[in-house]
């Protein structure tokens, strides 16, 4: 009786996963039919599923004529259903004859704005699972789908991690559609043009590619819907996941791909040309093709003056490039060229490190090492006490290792800046690959000084001239050189002058300024007309 028992749950166990592979890849279309009877697409969605817990049917009779709906409780409005189905199959009163059932239902009796009509199971899964309700008829092969998404999610809020002092207040959350009428509502614009497909076999996460027809290169267009319809792979919950598996580079700490959580930052770069890639249940926003200096773009250079915005840039680089030679600057310095520092300097740093048991590369690297300990833990602490650890932590830390002879004041005071000069960067990403390459050109300054930084600072240069990102040079317009690209480089022109978009990722439509756009004071037909009309009143 047990092998009897062991066989049958085994058959029907390959049936389900039978039926499974026949939902992702079906080769027998007959089998993927609706049944006519209600109550056996009722038994085959429960047996589907599993008879998850969270799956709610209801049977209705609608005139003389019986059906059931069915829906996922949590993906859907119950108040949708509610009012725009259940009342109004109550309402409806006897049928008359003649007409038919199904066109009458669809019609008149489901009072939703969304609706469609479907004949196969892929599809009433699709359906069923992106939170629409469906409506099974008796008699009919085929069934209606309503528009009843929703459930509980998260509301807009502030931007976490890309803040500006003056600009939008707004983020994208973990719903698709909010963050796709987020960039609507800044680009008013028919060609504004969204593609929408399904990556991942088991999560089937709806992604929609956004970019502006007329502006984006039709060639990396292609390009972008040939890398995403080439992923294959049963998991991908986050834009994070399509990242990886869509950049050019693998083994490089530099992202080549941009992703932000601001709309206003991907809508300015939807306006350039590039091509934004909007995955569902992830607030960042992938935008390619992605360039270097792009990292060091924040939001604020466009909404302040121009000499402002590029005096805090090109403070930015410089802080970049203090985050990523810093520590290895020092350990070159004291370990190899004593004589280019300064006399006065080199004595005051030889008496603090005169009870350092430790060369000052294991110095740096105990130093370094307990910062990022400490940033780590500050970020998966909770936020009321994660910030009090990072600082305290940091100065504990600090004073106790001085005090103790274990490090020198000098190299507490280096770590530290070089750790405020890595949060200037504007995007993360950006900064962990300093923090990366930080402990490199350490140990290559520990071993040759600064010939050591020199030669991994060539080896990074050519490495980032080695980089495309979607055909496009990672260097983009510093190599090669292009000197109509340098509008917004080092320095920001101003608005006025900014009359081009970039040549390298744009195509078609270049003009984004027009003429004469330059302010000034009033022309002289101006000063004319103001005297005449005060001559007028008086």
């Amino acid at each position: 009786m047990s092998i009897i028992s062991k066989m049958l749950k085994k058959k029907q166990k390959q049936r389900k996963n039978d039926n499974y592979r026949q939902k992702l890849d079906p080769s027998d279309p007959g089998e993927l039919l609706i049944h006519r009877a209600y109550q056996e697409n009722l038994a085959r969605i429960k047996e589907e599923l599993g008879n998850s817990s969270d799956l709610v049917s209801k049977e209705i009779k609608i005139g003389n004529i019986h059906g059931a709906i069915v829906f996922i409780e949590g993906l859907t409005e119950s108040k949708v259903i509610s009012n725009f189905i259940l009342e109004s199959v109550m309402q409806t009163g006897e049928i008359p004859l003649g007409v038919d059932y199904y066109q009458y239902m669809l019609d008149k009796t489901v009072a939703l704005g969304s609706t469609k009509t479907i004949t196969n199971w892929n599809d009433l899964y699709d359906s069923l699972l992106n939170g629409d309700t469906i409506i099974f008829l008796e008699g009919y092969n085929k069934a209606i789908s309503g528009g009843t998404a929703g459930g509980e999610k998260r509301a807009v809020s502030e931007p976490s991690q890309q803040l500006s002092i003056r600009g939008p207040r707004d983020s994208f959350t973990e719903m698709l559609r909010t963050n796709t009428a987020l960039i609507r509502r800044r680009i008013k614009s028919p060609n504004l043009w969204t593609e929408s497909m399904k990556i991942g076999t088991v999560t089937q996460t709806d992604i929609a590619i956004m970019y502006i027809k007329g502006i984006a290169d039709d060639k990396i267009i292609q390009e972008v819907k040939k890398r995403l319809n080439r992923i294959n792979m049963d998991t991908v919950l986050d834009s994070g996941y399509i990242e990886q598996l869509i950049e050019e580079q693998t083994y490089t700490s530099f992202p080549t791909t941009y992703h932000s959580e601001r709309p206003d930052v991907v809508s300015s770069q939807l306006l350039e040309g590039r091509i934004a890639i909007v995955a569902d249940g992830s607030p960042f926003v992938l935008t390619v093709p992605a360039i270097f200096i792009q990292f060091f773009q924040a939001p604020d250079d466009y909404y302040s003056r121009f000499d402002l915005s590029s005096a805090l840039r090109l403070l930015r680089i410089i802080a970049f490039f203090i985050a990523l030679v810093g520590p290895s600057l020092y350990i070159a310095g004291t370990t190899f060229h004593q004589e280019m520092i300064p006399t006065t300097l080199a004595i005051a740093i030889a008496a603090q490190r005169e009870n350092v048991p430790f060369p000052a590369f294991f110095e740096a690297m105990i130093m370094e090492v307990t910062f990022e300990i400490l940033r780590e833990a500050g970020l998966r602490l909770p936020k009321s006490v994660g910030q009090a650890v990072s600082i305290v932590g940091a100065l504990v830390i600090g004073q106790a290792a001085v005090q103790a002879g274990i490090v020198s004041p000098v190299m507490v005071i280096v770590v530290s800046i070089t750790a405020i000069a890595n949060f200037s960067t504007p995007v993360y990403a950006m900064a962990v690959s300093a923090r990366l390459l930080r402990f490199v050109l350490m140990v290559l300054a520990s071993f040759v000084g600064f010939f050591g930084i020199m030669v991994g600072l060539m080896i990074m240069v050519i490495h980032l001239c080695s980089l495309r990102s979607f055909g496009v040079p990672y260097m983009e317009p510093l190599a090669p050189f292009s000197r109509k690209n340098l509008q917004d480089v080092f320095i920001r022109y101003p608005l006025w002058a900014m009359k081009n978009r970039p040549m390298h990722i744009s195509e078609g439509n270049m003009v984004r300024t027009g003429e004469h756009q330059k302010p000034g004071p009033p022309t002289q037909s101006n000063k004319d007309t103001s005297q005449s009309k005060k001559g007028n009143q008086q």
